[in-house]
């Protein structure tokens, strides 16, 4: 075994003579423990926020996404149809139509997008399951489902016959209007459900049959605003994309689920770095602490150097010995604090010890790459902390 290793083991492991030493040296130790145990829980509880989040999109998003490169719709044929559904890993495919247009209720107006689906809409998403109140509309019929925040802002509910919302969107054309019926299209709609998924979808989108869509905003019958697909689990996207462009060329953008909330990756991605950096600075705050208690221990362990030195030790080596003092007292508090934030994600995934509400616990995930990112972060500014405490050693201090 390494002579300095050896030595450096021994101090961290021995009392020292000194108590205010033996203390300053354990809130040292209890810094890193507490400081990596909370680096933990703050990514796991992070990364539970982020799944938590993308868990309410992805049941609306498709695998992939086809939409136009250029405009707002493109044309598919039947035989482009049947190509999609033939390629390898391609469970189903939905057409959508889908713009912005104004609901009015008793006059009151909103914009909203309206989003047209056939019927194999249910075989791409799960939307269906979000509806709250109601039920998913029925094919080949004026009906529509809301967002909860739509239906919260105009004020109406299900299955009322008797007050139908209205759809309006502007008619293409040029000239003077001399009617508002000149002006718009327009469909009356019965409300049959309300979906709640998050705010920003309920506050946006109502879902209606893709005929309805088609006629209000005048699209032509082989005219599609995108194409939702399902894939098989383990599909090969890249391979999946490549058949896609083959079929329609470089008319149309392929889109995954990342791509299509791309905003939202950013942003949670950007709030993840955040957090971390936040909690390394106070590591690194608290590794203030090691580096003044090693520089006390020095000067504690002052005549066994002495001796040491004598014993034909250099300064070289007697720095070594600090050095691996300091990295292992980081490296094993850094152990012992990871197993203290392992233990309470694990409990709070089990037993739910934290709510947001009082029925739904606060989202932690427990990943692997925490445990490395917590490890890597303690051990490398423990080496350092520790590199800069024993360069303060000199010959000076050493020699009797």
């Amino acid at each position: 075994m390494d002579f300095a290793f050896y030595i450096g083991k021994r101090y961290l492991f021995t009392k020292s003579s000194s108590n205010a030493i033996n203390i300053m040296t354990l809130i040292a130790a209890t810094g890193i423990v507490v400081t990596a145990a909370a680096l933990f829980i703050v990514l796991s509880g992070f990364g539970g926020l982020k799944a938590f989040s993308l868990g309410f999109s992805s049941i609306v998003d498709p695998d992939l996404k086809i939409v136009a490169s250029k405009g707002k719709s493109f044309n598919v044929s039947q035989k482009d149809y049947r190509e999609l559904l033939n390629i390898n890993g391609v469970t189903a495919i939905s057409k959508v139509i889908e713009d912005r247009s104004i609901l009015e209720f008793e006059n009151k107006n909103l914009l909203v997008t309206l989003k047209g689906v056939d019927d194999n809409f249910l075989k791409v998403s799960k939307i269906d399951s979000m509806v709250v109140m109601g039920q998913w509309f029925t094919a080949d019929t004026g009906q529509i489902v809301s967002g909860w925040g739509i239906a919260n802002n105009l004020s109406f509910g299900v299955l009322d016959y008797g007050k139908a919302p209205k759809l309006y969107v502007p008619k293409p054309g040029k000239g003077q209007i001399s009617s508002i019926k000149d002006a718009y299209s327009t469909i009356s709609a019965v409300n049959i459900g309300i979906f709640q998924i998050n705010e920003d979808l309920d506050n946006t989108y109502v879902f209606t049959d893709i005929a309805n869509a088609r006629r209000l905003l005048g699209f032509d019958t082989d005219a599609v605003s995108a194409i939702e697909i399902k894939c098989l689990p383990g599909a090969n996207e890249n391979d999946t994309r490549k058949a896609i462009e083959n079929i329609f060329g470089n008319t149309v953008a392929i889109k995954n689920k990342t791509q299509l909330n791309d905003a939202l990756y950013k942003m949670l991605n950007t709030e993840h770095l955040v957090v971390y950096l936040i909690f390394t600075l106070i590591i690194i705050i608290a590794l203030f602490n090691v580096v003044g208690a090693l520089i006390m221990m020095v000067l504690d362990k002052k005549r066994s150097l002495h001796t040491l030195f004598n014993l034909g030790a250099t300064v070289k080596d007697i720095r070594r010995i600090f050095f691996f003092q300091g990295s292992l007292m980081t490296i094993f508090g850094g152990i012992a604090g990871l197993i203290l934030g392992i233990a309470l994600v694990l409990l709070q995934k089990q037993f739910a010890l934290v709510m947001l509400t009082t029925s739904l616990p606060y989202p932690v995930t427990f990943e692997v790459a925490n445990v490395f990112i917590v490890l890597a972060t303690i051990s490398i500014l423990g080496i350092v902390a520790s590199k800069l405490a024993a360069s303060r050693i000199d010959e000076n201090l050493v020699k009797p």
